[in-house]
């Protein structure tokens, strides 16, 4: 196809075609049968020519520039057009270039749907794009690539411009789309007026962006709001220079104010919750010549409807709180950054301070308000510091675990509460739960509720993961080594009803051994799984874990590993698993790395069980998993007809000696003393009287008083025959059992005392002891009761009653 390109000198425009940067000649263009690779066409020239391929669009572009000058003659204002008219598909750029005094503005009046900025290295949807460029005596600067379909209208320069659109080669526009118009001087860079009539979010960015704004420049964004509407403003990046004089600010003209222009700077919050049209204008500084630095900025406007509750504030009062703080934010936050092109929710501390994040902090009162349509798009994540410096003041104090009201009451779900835990060496932190207590989440026994705590202790040298629990299990108490951080995480809206019956709770305690442990009173009903922490990528090398379990008295525990071997070899040292059981006498049961694990057990009593490691080879890790379950305990047929069987021969046995001593005792004089008479006289029949065996005990040691020995004086006198000693009983130095014989019907016997971990027998509450007074003397002695000590001849001047008393010996 041929084509003619006439220009006219008064219009002064200038077409040049050229190669496409980057593609081989391989079309060319044929102008009166010379072949050359571009052509430039000047004002009052005719020029007909074809291409030498059929697909021109593919090798070749066109500019068409046309000078406007305003400085010397009138400038031809009004619309501009796309001339000249029959040129040749392909990609092409119109140009005007302006000139025009500083003491004069322009202005660039777009059609409708108007314009939107696009950072640099963006591409408009439809390919059609205008670049704005202001021109002051020498200097040019960029104020921006903008596409169609936006809310930018106007655009005023002061001096000229240089304006450009692309246009490719396929696209139907005819029109530029734009008007020029002569204005007074604006006395600052430029001014860009938006206008936006319903709900919308725009983004601008300051002159030259991503470079520099001009030293010392001013200029302004105009927006253009329904009154019913309500703007916020949002920083999302900007940096400043370096200013020897002055300073980088901004300044807003607000509807209603009393201060206008209000000042702030780049790094504040910026007004929100505007009520209709508003102004806000960039300034530069002076900025220092050997470092200048940049000043840059990019940011968003969001027009909004009011909201219904635009007006309701929320008392949130965290004046009794201590080291902590509330942060309201959009969901994701703050790995995630939204889309600008996202609903906005914004939260507000005062009218005009909006943002999409706000945190507040203890010690203060606040009073906020949403502008949001969703507030289900909203989260909240608190944390709360809680340390211990001195041991004696802070062990007395319970800490309690569990989410604010003021935080609970706002219409906001809670996404995290954070405690961060504190303790200097040598100090340990205690976690219990008395009533919900905490279960474990473990592949066999997930949590199903609506919140979580997860647990890591941490040092400078290592991090462990303790676990994750939910309430309703079997752990009461977790003591702990180092700073702990206990992360409550809530799923679903459940939280809020389940908050009122939190109990986890916190204190300091002294020194443990162990790394960490656990206390655990399962339900007699239930199976419970537990684990080692930092599962499942394994203990840390040499650290060790205790649980220890109750066991009800009328039960029996199983205790069963979910795995036969530890799994692991041991680089240093040695891992062990250790099973041993609370009561006396009681065998440890250990297992090393190298061995299998116990086999499912009873356990009759409260026990412990601890886990152990060493410095495992590579790629060895110690996890470890056990089960407890209950039963009640089955009492054995046999063994109560023993303990019948027993009862009956000690009965007779007990009944032979009484009648044996009986008839002795009708042989013989009666017994001189004082008989009790209110006091009962039944023999003990408690068990556990005594409480060691006989070799340990005087059980053997009998008080009882025979008539023979009383009165043996006067058997020598009756028949010659020797005295023996007076009130002197010669015990038993011959072998004796280990069981206790039956006990004497009146019987004396010494305190035992006892060791700490000897287990205190029931108390005699049902008999007492029969109590008689033996009174004896010597011929042409007196009784004295004050005397308190054997005299050497064997005679004594106390009861034995009273000596026993004394002596602190009688039950």
């Amino acid at each position: 196809a041929s084509f003619m390109i006439s220009l006219r000198t008064v219009d002064n425009i200038t077409v040049m075609i050229k190669l496409r940067p980057g593609v081989s000649p391989s079309c060319q263009i044929r102008v009166k049968n010379v072949i050359r690779s571009e052509l430039k066409i000047k004002p009052g020239e005719n020029v007909t020519f074809t291409f030498t391929c059929s697909t021109p669009e593919k090798y070749f572009i066109m500019e068409i520039q046309k000078n406007i000058d305003c400085v010397s003659g009138p400038c031809p204002f009004g619309d501009v057009h796309l001339y000249p008219p029959g040129l040749p598909r392909l990609n092409r750029t119109f140009i005007w270039d302006v000139k025009a005094s500083t003491k004069a503005g322009l202005e660039l009046k777009f059609s409708t749907p108007w314009l939107r900025q696009i950072e640099p290295g963006e591409t408009c949807p439809d390919f059609v794009s205008y670049n704005i460029n202001s021109c002051i005596d020498m200097a040019t600067v960029n104020i921006g690539t903008f596409c169609r379909n936006g809310s930018v209208s106007h655009v005023k320069l002061l001096g000229g411009t240089i304006m450009s659109l692309h246009l490719p080669w396929d696209s139907p526009v005819t029109t530029s789309g734009f008007n020029i118009a002569n204005r007074a001087s604006i006395k600052r860079l430029c001014i860009i007026e938006s206008i936006l009539k319903g709900e919308s979010s725009i983004t601008l960015m300051s002159p030259n962006y991503p470079l520099g704004f001009p030293e010392d420049e001013l200029m302004t964004w105009q927006f253009v709001i329904p009154s019913n509407m309500r703007a916020s403003v949002f920083f999302h990046n900007y940096s400043l220079s370096n200013c020897e004089r002055k300073e980088e600010r901004v300044e807003y003209y607000l509807p209603g104010s009393l201060s206008n222009p209000e000042v702030f700077k780049l790094s504040d919050s910026q007004p929100a919750n505007i009520a209709g049209s508003f102004n806000l204008s960039l300034q530069g500084c002076d900025q220092d010549a050997q470092n200048p630095g940049i000043l840059r900025l990019l940011f968003q406007v969001v027009v909004q409807h009011p909201q219904v509750d635009e007006n309701v504030t929320h008392l949130v009062d965290l004046s009794k709180e201590w080291n902590m703080t509330v942060t309201i934010h959009f969901e994701g936050w703050p790995s995630r950054i939204p889309l600008m092109s996202e609903p906005i929710c914004l939260i507000c501390k005062d009218p005009r301070t909006c943002d999409r994040t706000l945190t507040l902090v203890s010690g203060t009162v606040y009073k906020i308000s949403f502008l949001c349509k969703d507030l289900s798009r909203l989260r909240i994540t608190a944390e709360k510091g809680i340390s211990c410096v001195d041991l004696r003041w802070c062990q007395r104090k319970i800490y309690s675990l569990s989410v604010p009201k003021a935080i609970t009451q706002l219409p906001i779900r809670l996404h995290k509460f954070i405690w961060k835990l504190w303790a200097p060496d040598l100090i340990n932190i205690e976690i219990t739960s008395p009533s919900l207590k905490l279960q474990q989440h473990v592949p066999e026994q997930r949590c199903n509720t609506s919140y979580s705590y997860s647990i890591v202790s941490a040092t400078p040298e290592r991090e462990l993961n303790v676990g994750v629990f939910c309430p309703g299990g079997s752990i009461e108490k977790i003591q702990m080594r180092n700073n702990i951080t206990i992360s409550l995480k809530t799923f679903g809206k459940g939280f809020l009803n389940e908050s009122n019956h939190q109990d986890l709770k916190m204190s300091f305690v002294p020194h443990i051994k162990d790394e960490c442990t656990f206390t655990v009173s399962p339900d007699p009903k239930a199976k419970v799984y537990l684990q080692t922490p930092n599962w499942p990528y394994g203990l840390p090398p040499y650290v060790s874990i205790s649980w220890y379990v109750v066991v009800p008295s009328k039960q029996v525990a199983h205790l069963g590993f979910s795995k036969d071997r530890m799994g692991i070899a041991c680089e240093t040292g040695r891992a062990y698993v250790n099973i041993k059981e609370e009561t006396l006498g009681a065998e440890e049961t250990v297992r090393r790395e190298d061995e299998l694990l116990p086999e499912p057990r009873k356990m009759y009593h409260n026990f412990w069980v601890n886990v152990s490691n060493c410095k495992p080879v590579n790629k060895t890790q110690l996890t470890l998993q056990f089960w407890v379950t209950f039963a009640d305990k089955q009492i054995d047929l046999g063994v109560i007809l023993a303990v019948v069987s027993g009862a009956g021969v000690l009965t007779t046995i007990g009944l032979t000696v009484f009648c044996v001593k009986k008839k002795k005792k009708k042989s013989q004089n009666p017994m001189v003393g004082v008989y009790n008479a209110d006091v009962n006289t039944q023999v003990p029949g408690k068990q556990g009287l005594f409480t060691k065996g006989r070799k340990n005990n005087e059980s053997h040691v009998y008080a009882v008083i025979d008539d023979a020995m009383v009165y043996g004086h006067l058997l020598k006198e009756s028949n010659g025959s020797v005295a023996p000693e007076v009130d002197v009983y010669r015990p038993f130095d011959g072998p004796i059992g280990s069981l206790p014989p039956s006990p004497p019907p009146f019987s004396f016997r010494k305190d035992i005392k006892r060791s700490p971990n000897t287990e205190e027998p029931p108390p005699l509450t049902d008999t007492d002891h029969d109590t008689y007074t033996f009174a004896h003397q010597k011929s042409g002695q007196s009784e004295d009761n004050g005397d308190k000590n054997e005299k050497n001849n064997g005679d004594t001047s106390t009861s034995l009653l009273e000596n026993k008393e004394q002596d602190g010996l009688v039950e």
